[in-house]
């Protein structure tokens, strides 16, 4: 039944005293969000001082600033909401009336999210997911007292798993875990701080060269970390020029160590923000993950909702043995990312009984790996012939920029026969393991049962060598990694597709 359908057989409910408003607290997170949105305000303005009609340029803000308030006046005075017995029906819409009816049984998750401002207000912003596919499907109360949000999804809780809906006002993020609840895992500050030093951002390198270059001329000095001559004038400054003329190899260690220090600092404080006092709860039906400093979520991942974990390492952490883990689900993990992060940074001691909790392993010292041909090489290959190509022609014509495209051949060249070295698999019996990648090696863990479609792939390439390509259709699309297995026998890609198929229909 859909959501309208639902709200159709619904007996309309007229008990006032039964509906509830969202708390006064939605102004104030409106004015908050008016900065953003008055971004979009600026070309006007713009565009009233390239006209010269700069007096109507304060009325214009002060009449934006005013309609925005009065529009989320309206909203928050035609928004409410109430809770029954086994649903939740939304009313809302200034013009046009929307009555929409979300019936418990088919409410998979309630996420709890917390913004800086919405914290120290002492609010929440509750989400219902129907599972019915699309954001559009979705429903969210914006802001309603964290208590309340808290009792709401105790109340969903406890009729999904057929107990007698007790509200607890106290239920709190510092309250003790329910009986049933588990805790599986926690972040340490030490592993906060860990994980921050192996997420050396340079991006945040670039921020910081483009910022300087941007206020160059507004900074009241002029100073480039990354420039060792701007650390030759500050050792002048103090007296020790000649000094360092003695050792010029000091203004590059300084310039040296200013990008490691922006390095390190960024991947703190990135993870600092995204993770702090992250915990993976288990419970009865879902493992419930809430972290971060300034935003706060708290999101469940339906335990039989998930399709395949992914675990994600890099090629120096790699060697200190620290892993991320994350589940491909039919829900997404917010607009931005589509797979569940539920373990950031851990030892994989720590990782198997998250993968337990799923009905996920993974394999074994003694299992045996399965290398493709690397024939899969073979596009980086050309993408290097036509870099050198190009830069040959280039050199013929005098470029003297020419010959960077023969060592790029190279390099391309090289790095794909030496990729092709990474891509690895393994049958499990109920599960195919997938391995790939050198700098950032990612090992897919996809059930049988998962997989809904099994597509067998060759081309001109592959056919004459007797190699086939598998592509796993797993529902719910993973950002990390796509799920097949490139260039093997065709007779294994064969008996592989078949064993798959069997198990998906005994599913």
């Amino acid at each position: 039944m859909t959501d309208t359908a639902a709200a159709a057989a619904a007996p309309i409910i007229d008990d006032e005293a039964n509906w509830q408003r969202l708390h006064p607290a939605t102004l104030a997170l409106a004015i908050v969000k008016l900065g953003p949105r008055s971004l979009n305000f600026l070309p006007a303005v713009a565009a009233l001082g390239f006209t010269g009609n700069w007096v109507w340029i304060v009325p214009a803000i002060l009449a934006f600033l005013l309609f925005s308030l009065v529009a989320a006046w309206l909203h928050w005075l035609r928004f409410r909401f109430l809770v029954g017995d086994d649903e939740v029906v939304i009313e809302s819409g200034v013009l046009s009336r929307q009555h929409r009816t979300i019936p418990f049984d088919r409410i998979q998750d309630v996420s709890i999210e917390q913004g800086l401002v919405s914290r120290a207000l002492g609010i929440a912003k509750v989400g219902f997911e129907t599972g019915a596919g699309g954001k559009e499907n979705d429903a969210d109360l914006d802001a309603i007292a964290l208590d309340a949000a808290q009792a709401l999804r105790t109340t969903i809780r406890a009729h999904r798993s057929g107990e007698v809906a007790v509200v607890a006002a106290s239920d709190t993020p510092d309250a003790p875990l329910m009986a049933e609840d588990r805790l599986l895992f926690a972040m340490t500050p030490r592993q906060l701080l860990l994980a921050g030093l192996f997420n050396f951002s340079l991006a945040a390198l670039a921020v910081v060269g483009a910022g300087m270059q941007f206020f160059d001329n507004l900074l009241p000095f002029k100073f480039n970390i990354f420039n060792p001559m701007d650390w030759a004038d500050v050792a002048e400054d103090f007296g020790l020029d000649q000094w360092l003329l003695a050792h010029r190899w000091v203004a590059g260690i300084g310039a040296a160590l200013s990008l490691l220090l922006i390095g390190f600092a960024s991947g703190i404080i990135t993870m600092m923000f995204a993770n702090f006092d992250f915990r993976l709860t288990r419970e009865p039906r879902a493992l419930r993950r809430t972290r971060g400093l300034t935003t706060r979520t708290d999101v469940a991942v339906p335990v039989r909702r998930v399709q395949a974990a992914i675990l994600v390492t890099g090629w120096f952490r790699q060697r200190f043995g620290w892993h991320e883990l994350r589940l491909q689900s039919l829900a997404s993990d917010g607009e931005k990312e589509r797979d569940h992060q539920v373990v950031p940074f851990a030892q994989l001691e720590s990782i198997d009984p998250v993968l337990a909790e799923v009905a996920i392993t993974r394999p074994d010292g003694d299992a045996a790996w399965k290398q493709s041909h690397r024939i899969i090489a073979l596009g980086g290959l050309v993408g290097a012939l036509g870099a050198s190509v190009g830069g040959l022609v280039a050199v013929s014509f005098g470029q003297a920029l020419g010959w960077f495209g023969p060592v790029l051949g190279v390099l391309i060249g090289a790095a794909s026969l030496f990729g092709a070295r990474f891509h690895r698999w393994t049958d499990l019996g109920e599960q195919v393991a997938i391995r790939r990648g050198f700098w950032k090696p990612k090992l897919t863990l996809l059930p049988h049962a998962s997989v809904q479609s099994v597509d067998l792939k060759s081309d001109f390439i592959l056919r004459p060598l007797g190699l086939a390509t598998l592509v796993f259709g797993v529902p719910g699309g993973s950002s990390l990694a796509s799920h097949e297995i490139p260039a093997i026998p065709i007779a294994t890609a064969r008996a592989l597709r078949d064993r798959i198929l069997t198990a998906r229909a005994r599913a």
